[in-house]
């Protein structure tokens, strides 16, 4: 239910910044002709910006903090270079050292308080644990405190309410948002507000209430990239959740593409919903845009037995025989894992994988370290929206939502529901919306699809016998027009139900 694990959310970007600075809190004493000197140079900078001669830019932005050290020219210039280093470089790291002296030199300036903004954004994205927040939380804070009046705030805030709903603060992560919206309704964060709070609202069982703030959003700003975000966070659960259309058979996905894949095995999608598909016989990983299957990463990884990809969609193979491969090389897997049955890529960049034979599940951090989250045995994972895992235990017979320390938060028996029950689940897909689909096979049920809803409500069903399939399915997705991709070994296809 929530977004893609956080992101760097820069408030403005900058060639807005550049163009139009606030007010100064408190203004720096520096003799005239410095002054003139530091105003002349800085607007040089934009002038070169705006026509993407970076270099010339940099290098004047610097000959300003050289020749007019004290200004608050100088002041907006670190700030400046220090979204470079975010925005074109793509180093925040490397912004860090600019941020740090804007902060200790120039707290007085006008460029102080999105300084510390960014400055709290890019530790936020440096995060690898909630407790790493703490920090970030600081630099927003002081943002408030400092400049409880400055148009900053509003970032300051939403800042705080990511921070907050990454430690599960619900409450609190909603009130932050809905108080950043009011502060600024018509600044370049109050969409991406409005659709955080719709998505902590469905966190917390309030469906219309989720409903009217994304068709706000919507309503609001039609254009804005919140606004397709929106659209299918609303269908996907006006179709699972009010309409519940009984599932049929479209046929082969994409239409046409009939016998044109090598034994697909696992399926996923990437931020923007794009399938990948990892093809047994050629033991790749293929996103599947337009209809056209485009290799990922740069080597076959044989024995592959499950497949995540990252909020920047960078992917990761779990195999049997090479162990954990990602971008660079692979590394061993630890004793841990048996017969790894599924793999997610969490907001702060850590793998989960779970393991058929053993209980617990392995999380292997973005620095390498490893440990266990105790658990049941595992025949299927899938990232859970509002953070944590969703299980199938077969041994429990039931599908089990846990927590980031493991704890049980919500169980749903493998007949829940249903007519007749299920004996095993084979794969689980979920999406941003809250909704849980599970491949499941064996006992009276046979073979098929079953999607609950975040409070483990049987939403839409079918069995592959009734929808005419026959064929191997070894796994599922759902997609954001409410429909549900699945794989089809035997025919090396993949099929979609709608």
């Amino acid at each position: 239910m929530i977004p893609t694990p956080a992101r760097l959310r820069l408030p403005a970007l900058l060639l807005c910044a550049a163009s139009a600075q606030a007010p100064a809190m408190a203004s720096i004493e520096v003799p005239p002709q410095d002054g003139e000197l530091a105003e002349r140079l800085l607007r040089s900078g934009e002038r070169a910006y705006v026509a993407k001669s970076y270099k010339e830019a940099l290098d004047t932005w610097n000959q300003l903090l050289q020749s007019a050290p004290k200004t608050d020219q100088a002041a907006q210039a670190l700030l400046l270079l220090a979204r470079h280093q975010v925005v074109v470089e793509l180093k925040p790291e490397a912004a860090l050292p600019l941020l740090d002296r804007l902060k200790a030199e120039f707290i007085k300036s006008s460029a102080a308080p999105e300084g510390l903004v960014l400055r709290g954004e890019i530790l936020a994205r440096m995060a690898r644990k909630p407790s790493d927040l703490k920090d970030a939380i600081a630099e927003f804070n002081r943002v408030l405190d400092l400049f409880p009046d400055h148009a900053a705030g509003a970032d300051a805030l939403a800042g705080l309410g990511r921070a907050a709903r990454d430690q599960g603060q619900w409450g609190l992560a909603l009130g932050r948002f809905t108080e950043a919206y009011r502060t600024a309704p018509d600044g370049p964060g109050a969409c991406r507000s409005l659709l955080e709070a719709a998505e902590i609202l469905d966190v917390q069982g309030d469906l219309n209430g989720c409903l009217r703030l994304l068709q706000r959003i919507r309503t609001t700003a039609p254009q804005s990239p919140e606004a397709q975000e929106a659209a299918w966070r609303i269908l996907v659960r006006v179709r699972h959740r009010i309409q519940k259309p009984p599932l049929k058979l479209e046929g082969p996905w994409p239409a046409g593409k009939v016998k044109w894949l090598k034994t697909p095995t696992l399926l996923a999608t990437t931020a923007e919903g794009l399938p990948v598909v990892f093809q047994y016989d050629l033991d790749r990983a293929f996103l599947i845009r337009e209809g056209e299957a485009q290799p990922l990463g740069t080597a076959p990884v044989p024995g592959t037995r499950a497949m995540a990809l990252g909020a920047d969609d960078s992917l990761v193979l779990v195999s049997t025989k090479t162990g954990v491969s990602r971008t660079g090389g692979s590394t061993p897997l630890p004793p841990l894992i048996g017969a790894p049955t599924g793999a997610f890529l969490d907001r702060w960049g850590t793998l989960w994988v779970s393991d058929a034979k053993n209980a617990g599940l392995l999380l292997v951090g973005a620095d390498g370290t490893t440990r266990s989250l105790p658990t049941p045995a595992a025949v299927a994972l899938a990232a859970h929206p509002a953070g944590g895992a969703v299980l199938a235990s077969d041994g429990n017979r039931a599908l089990l939502v846990v927590n980031p320390e493991g704890q049980t938060l919500l169980s749903i028996p493998y007949g829940k529901d249903l007519p007749t029950a299920f004996k095993n689940v084979v794969a689980l897909a979920t999406d941003g919306a809250g909704h849980i689909a599970a491949l499941v096979d064996g006992g009276d049920f046979g073979e098929g699809v079953v999607v609950y809803g975040p409070d483990g409500a049987l939403l839409r069903q079918a069995t592959f016998k009734a929808l005419g399939i026959s064929g191997r399915i070894t796994s599922l997705a759902l997609d954001r027009q409410g429909g549900i991709l699945i794989c089809d070994r035997r025919n090396d296809t993949l099929l979609r139900l709608n």
